[in-house]
């Protein structure tokens, strides 16, 4: 297996040439990508094949916020060790897109899903998990990410009403595709082939039990993860994969499975909320008062389409709810980095992922 196969091109070799060609330190750099993620220490994949890897205790100093450390997905810069039996890694090339959320609890700390992928699938099951909701939460995280967003709506062989929850989905998710697949019945997997070609990055993300493990299966044709199933009562599953990591498909791309989410608290908002209630912004450009909050002001056209019907309530108190909570998120960032700058922090945060890895900006190369 060679990195061609992981997804390096003359693109990546350009920033490859540019970050780590010119090294002066008398190191031997190659590049690599990282394939598994496992706390401390990482799988990585090299021109001589795959070797654990873990990160040079310069490089590690360096760091100062988890979204800075490496993660599945990134290609970094390795020096071999042992006749290529281990790695150390030295630095991540400039990302060109990021998944990433909020880790749970009280927290304030960026979590990094999976980088440089160029579609997220994001899987729901059609059984008593279902979520409209739930799905307009993962759209924010998926445009914020710059990766393509795609839904799947699993186990499509124990649903009656699927065509129905379809166009649930399809109205929650304007413009997004929106697939019905059923691993079991082998159903589907045909639309998928334009997202799981050479050269493509695809990751999963859901709730527990969504069947995500079950997808990197199918779409693989081996038995490469552990599945389980779920609870009868809710439909809920156990989480059955506990790391990220990295596969190659038969159809020439790469598939990232990840372990199930309990909850997803969004990290930061760069568009994706706009993005993912795109019907409401539109409304909202024909309301009376440029700053209306759609809540009780006269003129509202956003307020106007929920009465005529033409928008869905709920789906404007999702959108409420989930604004005040980027809002909040916003905020407490800002007061986080008043407080280094005013040298009363205990580390460094708030570094921009912009200047750090220039993703956005390069969006439209790959």
């Amino acid at each position: 297996m060679n990195i061609e196969q992981y997804g390096w091109n003359e693109i990546w070799m350009k920033k490859w040439n540019q970050e780590w060609n010119t090294q002066e330190d008398g190191r031997s750099y190659v590049p690599g990508r990282i394939v598994g993620d496992f706390g401390s220490k990482y799988r990585v994949l090299a021109e001589t094949g795959e070797t654990w890897g873990e990160l040079a205790g310069k490089f590690r100093h360096s760091l100062h916020e988890k979204g800075e450390f490496p993660a599945v997905g990134d290609w970094v810069a390795l020096v071999m060790q042992d006749e290529g039996a281990h790695a150390v890694i030295h630095g991540v090339l400039p990302r060109h897109s990021v998944i990433s959320r909020n880790v749970a609890g009280s927290t304030q700390d960026e979590q990094i899903v999976a980088s440089n992928v160029n579609t997220l699938f994001l899987v729901s099951a059609l059984n008593n998990d279902f979520n409209v909701r739930r799905m307009e939460r993962y759209l924010i995280m998926a445009w914020n990410s710059g990766a393509n967003p795609v839904i799947l709506l699993t186990k499509a062989d124990l649903c009656e009403n699927a065509e129905e929850q379809i166009a649930d989905m399809e109205r929650a998710a304007p413009g997004v595709p929106v697939y019905a697949v059923s691993a079991l019945l082998d159903q589907g997997r045909e639309k998928l082939l334009p997202y799981i070609g050479s050269g493509q990055t695809v990751a999963l993300t859901g709730s527990s039990g969504c069947g995500k493990s079950t997808m990197v299966n199918w779409l693989s044709g081996k038995n490469l993860q552990l599945t389980q199933g779920v609870r009868e009562d809710d439909s809920r599953g156990r989480h059955t994969t506990t790391h990220r990591e990295m596969f190659v498909l038969p159809d020439g791309g790469i598939i990232v499975d990840t372990p199930g989410m309990r909850e997803l608290k969004l990290w930061e908002d760069e568009g994706g909320l706009d993005l993912a209630f795109g019907d409401i912004s539109e409304w909202a450009a024909s309301c009376r008062f440029s700053n209306c909050s759609h809540e009780r002001e006269e003129g509202c056209a956003v307020l106007e389409a929920v009465q005529s019907g033409q928008l869905d309530e709920k789906r404007l108190l999702n959108y409420r709810k989930t604004q005040r909570e980027l809002q909040f998120q916003s905020s407490k960032e800002a007061k986080a980095k008043r407080k280094v700058a005013s040298g009363t922090g205990s580390s460094k945060t708030g570094q921009s992922r912009t200047r750090g890895y220039g993703w956005r900006k390069e969006l439209d190369e790959y």
